[in-house]
């Protein structure tokens, strides 16, 4: 599937699933290697809640090429995973048809955990603030509704550094999309985990995936990723594979 005319691993892999790997180490490297600007950076092109002060729209695309700083693990994992899944799928689909499908499932994600935040934001302030206070959860939803209801400004002023304060960031989303990409090119194709030493179909680990990232999601484990994020990549590119089916190009035999 591969084109080996080159030598070495640039040459090797398409165009995009390569260009889109460097965008993200470097962006990396700099939030790394300068931290101060680096901050900026990721305030700046990360996803705010739409409620936000610190929301701009454009942050729907620019924040699935930055990772977290503090650790290199979320940047190996999906590069990684775009590495071994992505050079494959461009084969397959062409430059312009895989980058489409990233992007979308990019944007989708985004757009889902917007929706999630706009549903849970006054839930997790609530529960935030309730044990500082001393009080039950209820006891503090009581207070908050009748703050929001007189039109407190202190509380209002502190909603909102809240709200601005909800941001994500990552190629988790998209990453998501294409395993779910490949799954429905290759359904039947063997997969290994590291730590389970039997093959695994593509549409079984793609599967469980899914229903991982859904039980974290809905039971709040992990709170610090965007579980939801990653089912609206996956949400968004089902609805393109759907289409690409139907119109008989799922194995990119025109562009549309």
């Amino acid at each position: 599937m591969f084109n080996n005319s080159g030598t070495g691993w640039r040459a090797q892999m398409p165009p995009v699933t390569k260009n889109l790997i460097i965008i993200n180490v470097l962006l990396w490297l700099v939030e790394t290697l300068i931290p101060g600007f680096g901050r900026t950076l990721v305030d700046t092109l990360g996803l705010h809640f739409f409620e936000g002060s610190g929301f701009n729209p454009a942050q729907i695309i620019t924040y699935m090429f930055l990772h977290s700083p503090d650790s290199i693990m979320h940047l190996l994992f999906n590069m990684f995973t775009l590495w071994m899944f992505g050079r494959l799928m461009e084969q397959v689909w062409g430059s312009r048809r895989f980058l489409l499908f990233y992007m979308v499932c990019g944007v989708g994600a985004a757009v889902v955990q917007e929706i999630v935040w706009a549903f849970t934001w006054e839930h997790d302030y609530i529960a935030g603030i309730a044990p500082l206070n001393g009080l039950t959860y209820s006891q503090m939803k009581q207070v908050v509704d009748l703050a929001l209801f007189n039109g407190d400004a202190e509380f209002i002023k502190a909603v909102g550094m809240m709200k601005n304060s909800m941001m994500t960031i990552g190629a988790s989303g998209a990453v998501f999309g294409l395993l779910l990409g490949f799954a429905f090119v290759f359904p039947n194709l063997p997969l290994y985990l590291f730590f389970i030493p039997v093959p695994i179909k593509a549409k079984y680990m793609v599967a469980g995936y899914a229903v991982i990232e859904f039980f974290f999601g809905v039971t709040g484990a992990q709170s610090t990723v965007a579980h939801f994020a990653h089912l609206g990549g996956m949400l968004f590119g089902l609805v393109m594979l759907l289409y690409w089916k139907k119109k008989g190009t799922l194995r990119g035999n025109s562009f549309m």
